[in-house]
């Protein structure tokens, strides 16, 4: 199931970069993705509070803040330098170049959380990276 997940990501993530790019002609990148962000935050609690997973806040610790937070905070700068990006650069260079985060986040989850890369899977992240060169170059 999650790979249905995942592939439904990356469609919305692909439409994301187009219809941002069309929604950051004259405007400044830095109110677009503070709107962007409401969006997400309303659709996000909706989804919660539907779900009836509010109940859960109270099993929240520390460590589940601290690093929800600080995810929150990456996905925030993330955010801000693609708007950034996409305000000035073609979707066609930006969003190849914002996938690189890929091969970033294969090569963290070895380091970090001690994940077991396989072959298929450097290959994949290696293929990953030069596509990204080919298609900015």
């Amino acid at each position: 199931m999650w790979r249905y997940y995942a592939l439904l990501s990356a469609l919305f993530a692909g439409l994301t970069a187009v219809l941002a790019k069309f929604g950051l002609q004259g405007i400044n990148s830095n109110l677009a993705t503070a709107i962007r962000t409401v969006v997400i935050l309303v659709i996000a609690w909706g989804i919660v509070f539907a779900g009836g997973e509010a109940k859960d806040l109270q099993a929240l610790t520390k460590r589940h803040l601290l690093f929800l937070t600080l995810s929150g905070v990456a996905t925030g700068l993330s955010w801000i330098f693609y708007f950034k990006a996409l305000a000035i650069g073609p979707v066609s260079k930006v969003a190849p170049i914002d996938k690189l985060s890929v091969a970033i986040a294969i090569v963290l989850s070895a380091v970090l959380l001690k994940e077991s890369l396989d072959y298929k899977t450097v290959v994949g992240a290696v293929l990953i990276m030069a596509g990204t060169f080919v298609l900015i170059r």
